[in-house]
């Protein structure tokens, strides 16, 4: 996920309150804070602003009890990333899982979708325990809707009734608005009602119960902010 659209300051404050034995849900697993820091080692466009803080700042301080993704390893040798650590040592669980599947799962707890089969996975272990069913002599996996307690969003722009704007890819930031309990979206701007038309709304705000305004002067330590 490209770092401008990225719930950093949402992840440095769950970090800061010191929520523990999570299961978090997300594309890839993280960076972690010195992992991101090592701006040498990365091209231009990998490289990450001061104030970037993910998901692998969780795993870094052992918050993690499970991850649920597809990506929970880096794909570099040269660089192992706090969850594929503490992977490596037994100290937690992962279900991996393809990123189409995983994003209709999360679409599908937003749309009050139960479950649904997808060919994706049969003979690997992505099936194990999971009941498969034939449609057109093709063996399908019955994967279920992915409901989380918490959703951590990143828009550019908001109104106060909840309603996002965003900018660039917006896949898993839009999806997963709405298939929690609550959602939370951090965002650059609040803007007036009315400011967003009605094509610019990508995430209605019945999904959103909360909005934050990210800090003008960017932050470089997750915990100096309060």
């Amino acid at each position: 996920m490209s770092p401008w659209n990225h719930p950093s300051y949402l992840v440095a404050a769950v970090a800061r309150r010191g929520a523990t034995d999570l299961i978090a849900v997300s594309t890839a697993m993280g960076r972690g804070v010195a992992r991101s820091q090592e701006q040498s080692r990365w091209l231009p466009e990998d490289r990450r602003p001061t104030d970037y803080f993910d998901i692998g700042l969780l795993a870094e301080l052992g918050r993690i009890r499970k991850g649920i993704t597809s990506f929970p390893v880096g794909a570099r040798h040269s660089l192992v990333y706090p969850f594929e650590e503490r992977l490596a040592r037994g100290e937690v669980e992962v279900e991996v899982i393809g990123q189409g599947s995983l994003a209709e799962r999360i679409r599908s707890a937003r749309a009050g979708i139960a479950a649904f089969y997808t060919p994706v996975g049969p003979g690997t272990a992505v099936a194990d325990g999971k009941e498969v069913r034939y449609f057109r002599g093709v063996p399908h996996v019955l994967e279920t809707a992915l409901h989380a307690d918490f959703a951590l969003v990143r828009a550019q722009r908001a109104d106060r009734r909840g309603n996002l704007w965003f900018r660039g890819a917006r896949t898993f930031n839009e999806t997963m608005a709405g298939a929690a309990t609550v959602t939370i979206a951090e965002v650059d701007e609040i803007v007036p009602l009315g400011e967003l038309g009605p094509d610019q709304i990508h995430v209605p705000g019945v999904y959103v119960q909360r909005v934050v305004e990210r800090p003008r002067a960017p932050a470089t330590d997750w915990r100096a902010l309060r």
